[in-house]
């Protein structure tokens, strides 16, 4: 057969024309080489971004390497045709090729699969899936065959971790602690409620509720299992590890596989677990436990003299020294992630970056166990660090955007990372700082050429205080040098959080570049990646130095970039952004045509009460809302609706537990009775975030719509 040749790189023959990458299509075609675009037809760029763009986007995630850093299998998610569901595929690449080979898919089609791994040898590739019906361990040959089910539980595996020789494993799994090993005992019970002709339900201490689900007695625990020989049966049985914690392992709603591990001689893992009883509502002491694999001996907490947060356990290579990430004030969600050694026959710990300002999010060691790699927001960027751990030197290592998940293998490094024009894009490359980045997947932008997205500056201005604040604007994709463009104006949640120049699928700047406005977001004071000192800056001052530097931030961008129409602007937030909005409708009503307001707290001394993470409303605000009322009420929007004049739409989850649906409603309801234009949009069957892919769609055409209908474009 016939080979195109680019830059010296043997490509598929027979590629006509450019085809876009649609839900179902052949996926050799969308994840061709860069360089084959210059050998293709020019597409020109006729139309902004859309919703629908957003929720058909394959999205990669999970990127692993063999143990010798020659293939890298990644996750692959792909929406069906109609837009309403995805399934999510392994694929994989070898490295030594160069570009010969795109990827191509690892498991079967029609499998929905996810937390791929290898085995120590490289050779075998583990995943989870519900194929069987409840999601289950399957293994197969990284070169591609079959996949072998190699557990048969009569629950969900939650997580895994491989044992360093590769023959047992530890998972989580939901059960009821009197089951202890017994899983099938779980599912009895849980079968015999549901077929209950009562539904009522007694609680004798909090969570009730979390995130999005009620309690039902039931804790994430960690178990043990051996893997079975090849072709033998599933096993279907497991030694129990953590039933005498009270706690979840990982922790609920978002803990995952990094927060336990195991101990290179596989004798014990060591697991962070939160044991606090009725304070749990109101607790962040994570603790560090040892667990013996055998199920035998009690845990001992390793952690106990540290009252706050302790997470991310990994062993050094020869077992004597644990690194992990900790907190120092207990109570504050927010507190900035340090790490950590500890020597395990001492139990001496040492702080190993006392003096880099930044709040690590995972540890990996190198191969010669000298340096961390870790990620951590820095700037409106969020990029990958390697720390000296007998120095603390921290250097950047892969910057320019977003690195959403990475991994290592020796020198080999895999990143996934993201901007706000290129969406999640797989590279490899090596741990030098600087090293060229090789593309594994596509962009965004090559994606869909047909679609132009808006370019974007980072800018400064003096906020609060003098201090120095970062923001970023965008442009309008249709974008023409001496015009004026409406703005949508962007306030991020957390409240410490960050809007920078990352991709998100939830709130992207370019829909609302794609329709033709300009957007303006800035990181005021309590956002991260500007030093810990910025990020506390906002407990007990939520209206206070955040609206002086959206005020300030809002004249700044104005003076500086001519094209934005400052008489002519909407603010939309959600979460803390959604409370924002709800202050500035009483405290700076004069700057805006519309307001957005998503899942926002309304009243600060209910949502001190109807709230499920209590410490983070305690933390915010000074104590519980008996103990300092005047907390609550300083910066409370409830106080100043008779301010309230500007139209308002009103987004609420039915099933957000975190602000509550009393919040939106009660915001609608004041919008209504005093008489201001008002919609409400209301999504029964969604959390804090909307992520069914038809409400994604229904949400940015309501949004969008409110600004068209105040705006124009």
């Amino acid at each position: 057969m016939t080979s195109c040749l680019c830059a010296g790189l043997l490509l598929p023959p027979n590629i006509g024309v450019f085809l876009l990458p649609e839900p179902r299509m052949n996926l050799r075609i969308a994840l061709l080489p860069l360089c084959l675009l210059a050998a293709l037809p020019a597409t020109a760029a006729t139309r902004g971004f859309d919703v629908r763009d957003l929720v058909a986007l394959d999205r990669v995630s999970s990127p692993v390497l063999s143990p010798d850093g020659s293939v890298v299998v990644f996750a692959q998610r792909r929406m069906d045709k109609q837009a309403t569901k995805a399934s999510t595929g392994l694929w994989v690449r070898n490295l030594l090729t160069r570009d010969v080979a795109p990827p191509k898919p690892l498991t079967p089609e029609g499998w929905n699969v996810n937390s791929p791994a290898f085995s120590p040898d490289g050779k075998t590739v583990y995943f989870l899936s519900g194929k069987s019906g409840t999601q289950q361990l399957y293994a197969m040959p990284a070169s591609g065959g079959a996949p072998q089910q190699l557990t048969a539980f009569a629950l969900d595996i939650g997580s895994y971790q491989l044992s360093p020789d590769g023959k047992r494993l530890a998972f989580s799994a939901d059960t009821f602690a009197d089951c202890k090993a017994d899983l099938a005992c779980t599912q009895k019970r849980l079968d015999e409620t549901k077929a209950k002709k009562s539904t009522g339900v007694v609680y004798d201490q909090l969570f009730v509720r979390h995130w999005d689900t009620w309690a039902d007695g039931r804790r994430s625990r960690l178990f043990v299992a051996d893997l079975p020989a090849a072709k033998a049966k599933p096993v279907a049985s497991a030694v129990s590890l953590t039933d005498s914690l009270d706690g979840d392992a990982p922790s609920k709603p978002f803990g995952d596989a990094s927060e336990y591990t195991w101990a290179p001689d596989g004798k014990s893992l060591v697991a962070s677990i939160r044991v606090a009883g009725k304070s749990e509502a109101w607790s962040t002491n994570f603790d560090l436990y040892r667990i013996d694999a055998d199920g035998t001996g009690a845990p001992v907490n390793l952690t106990a003299a540290n009252l706050a947060w302790d997470t991310g356990p990994v062993f050094s290579a020869d077992g004597q020294t644990l690194f992990y990430r900790a907190m120092k004030r207990p109570g504050f969600e927010a507190d900035r992630f340090a790490l950590m050694s500890m020597d395990l026959g001492s139990g001496q710990t040492r702080e190993i970056a006392a003096h880099w300002d930044r709040s690590a999010d995972g540890i990996a060691l190198s191969a010669d166990g000298k340096t961390i790699y870790t990620t951590a927001q820095d700037t409106g960027e969020h990029p990958l660090f390697g720390v000296e751990i007998a120095t603390g030197k921290a250097e950047k290592i892969v910057g320019d955007g977003s690195i959403a998940e990475f991994d290592i293998a020796g020198d080999t490094l895999a990143v996934t990372r993201n901007s706000m024009k290129t969406g999640d894009q797989l590279f490899t490359t090596t741990t030098t700082p600087g090293a060229p980045l090789r593309a594994i997947t596509q962009s965004v932008e090559e994606r869909l050429p047909e679609v132009a997205f808006g370019d974007f500056e980072q800018f400064d201005f003096k906020g609060a205080a003098g201090d120095t604040v970062h923001g970023y604007v965008v442009k309008p994709w249709n974008y023409e040098e001496g015009k004026k463009y409406p703005v949508a104006f962007l306030i991020h949640g957390g409240p410490q959080g960050s809007f920078g120049n990352g991709w998100s699928y939830r709130w992207n700047p370019q829909t609302y570049a794609g329709k033709g406005y300009a957007v303006v977001m800035i990181d005021f004071h309590g956002s991260t990646g500007y030093g810990q000192a910025f990020t506390d800056s906002i407990s007990q001052d939520w209206g206070g130095k955040p609206l002086e530097d959206l005020q300030k931030g809002w004249a700044a961008v104005q003076q500086k970039y001519a094209f934005l129409d400052g008489k002519n602007a909407c603010a939309l937030g959600a979460s803390y952004g959604g409370y924002m909005i709800n202050w500035i409708a009483g405290n700076w009503n004069d700057a805006w045509k519309c307001l957005v307001v998503h899942d926002g707290v309304f009243d600060t001394r209910s949502m001190g009460y109807v709230t499920e993470e209590l410490w983070f409303s305690e933390w915010e605000n000074g104590g519980t809302p008996y103990e300092n009322p005047k907390g609550y009420e300083k910066f409370n929007p409830v106080d100043h609706i008779a301010k309230w004049r500007v139209p308002t739409l009103v987004v609420q989850g039915g099933k957000d537990y975190r602000v509550p649906e009393d919040q939106g409603l009660s915001a609608f309801t004041a919008l209504q009775r005093k008489g201001i234009e008002s919609k409400l949009l209301y999504f029964p069957d969604e959390n804090h975030w909307v992520l069914k892919p038809q409400n994604s769609v229904l949400w940015h055409d309501t949004v969008n719509g409110w600004l068209k209908q105040h705006l124009g474009q």
